[in-house]
């Protein structure tokens, strides 16, 4: 079979089956499986990707960094995070809206998750902002937008399937997602101070440096998580994968026993709830290799890497239209599949053209963090609204301003590459 019509079989189906709402494990296996099939392959083979895509040492970060969220969603580390934001930021005009960019910042560096941030912020002060009239749209759709910066500061898990599927340092990408991810949060915070006065919203607290440093003592624990992380990373104490393990047994210990909201009656449910979102993430990553290695092992992938090779002749032009494709993307798929369908395409002409790995995989993990807050899947927008209790087209329509300030952004993470590959090349 030629790589053209394995592409439009492959894209083909993906396309009509997402168009008609297939779950995505069935709208990348079955095109993967009907492929080989008509290609001849034994169909053991499919099976055979499956398995030799998550056969990765470094593929053991997720589900340990899945239990490192949730204990320290559950654990009492949240709402110590939310109230130190409260106290660091909400006196601005806006308030609590700060607070949930902020928070949502802080989280990220716990959970790598944009989700689990999403919805463990969000459900802590939509409820709350609602309850001091803050309107919920307002709310719920800056809620959506900020737990994009789950994915981008690091631990991401994300980055981790990056690292995983182009061989890049994910230590370095760690370190390359703090610089964007903080000015993301910065940019989102002059919105919200935008919108805060269209709206006439003010601020609902008065500083205090007593408040903060009561507060700040309180959330140590929590905010000690990413330094222990990339510090025993880039100390050589440990690997990524190991820097999981260690996340785990600290926010155990901390929750447990210092903080003290682990008992018998919720340990049940941070297991479970790992466990789930753990198996969703790791079935959609067997699939999606097994779908990236057909690209590959067809010649797919150079044909659409020379494609767009042909058309984008500089750096400036392929970085453009990857964003686009990066955007279009991640409309449709989940960020993990993204990643393994698209890296193996673009990755080989980026590295011809003279762009970093790096700086390529962070534009990578913040075009398919915009994808979370944009539909069809849009995974934070429906979070964000069920919580809010708001229709979804309503939350979607106040999200339009955060969204165009982080495509804003966007641009300048990708054309000024010293953002990302300036920490990395220090350390």
């Amino acid at each position: 079979m030629t790589p053209l019509v394995t592409t439009l079989i492959l894209f083909g189906m993906l396309i009509v089956l997402l168009f008609f709402g297939a779950p995505l494990l069935v709208a990348i296996g079955l095109p993967t499986a009907v492929v080989m099939l008509l290609s001849g392959m034994n169909i053991v083979t499919f099976a055979q990707r499956m398995f030799v895509a998550v056969d990765s040492f470094s593929m053991m970060a997720i589900p340990f960094f899945m239990l490192a969220g949730k204990l320290m969603e559950v654990g009492g580390m949240s709402r110590r995070i939310v109230r130190f934001a409260d106290c660091l930021v909400g006196w601005m005009r806006g308030g609590l809206a700060h607070v949930i960019v902020v928070a949502s910042a802080f989280f990220g560096a716990l959970s790598g998750s944009a989700a689990a941030t999403c919805a463990a912020i969000g459900s802590t002060l939509i409820p709350e902002m609602k309850k001091k009239n803050y309107p919920a749209d307002f709310v719920a759709g800056l809620q959506a937008v900020a737990g994009g910066l789950g994915v981008i500061i690091p631990p991401s898990i994300t980055m981790i399937m990056y690292g995983v599927c182009s061989h890049t340092s994910i230590g370095d990408l760690f370190v390359a997602g703090i610089l964007p991810g903080i000015f993301l949060a910065v940019c989102l915070m002059g919105t919200v101070r935008i919108e805060a006065g269209k709206r006439h919203i003010e601020q609902t607290s008065t500083f205090s440096l007593k408040e903060l440093g009561k507060s700040f003592l309180d959330a140590v624990p929590a905010l000690l998580v990413p330094v222990i992380i990339l510090g025993g990373i880039y100390g050589g104490f440990f690997s990524p994968t190991e820097a999981g393990a260690v996340a785990c047994v600290y926010g155990f210990l901390v929750s447990k026993f210092w903080y003290k909201e682990i008992n018998s009656s919720n340990i049940g449910s941070i297991f479970g709830g790992a466990l789930v979102n753990t198996v969703m993430v790791l079935i959609i990553c067997s699939a999606s290799g097994a779908f990236s290695w057909l690209l590959t092992s067809n010649g797919v992938s150079s044909l659409l890497g020379n494609a767009v090779g042909s058309i984008a002749t500089n750096k400036f032009t392929f970085l453009l239209i990857c964003n686009i494709i990066f955007l279009i993307v991640g409309c449709f798929i989940e960020s993990v599949a993204g990643i393994l369908i698209v890296t193996p395409i673009l990755l080989p002409q980026a590295l011809a053209l003279g762009v970093d790995p790096v700086h390529f995989g962070i534009i990578m993990v913040v075009n398919l963090a915009l994808g979370l807050t944009t539909p069809p899947v849009g995974e934070n927008q429906y979070i964000a609204a069920a919580i809010a209790d708001i229709p979804f087209e309503q939350e979607f329509k106040a999200s339009l301003p955060f969204l165009l300030t982080n495509f804003i952004a966007l641009l300048v993470i990708t054309y000024f590459e010293p953002l990302s590959t300036w920490l990395p090349s220090i350390l």
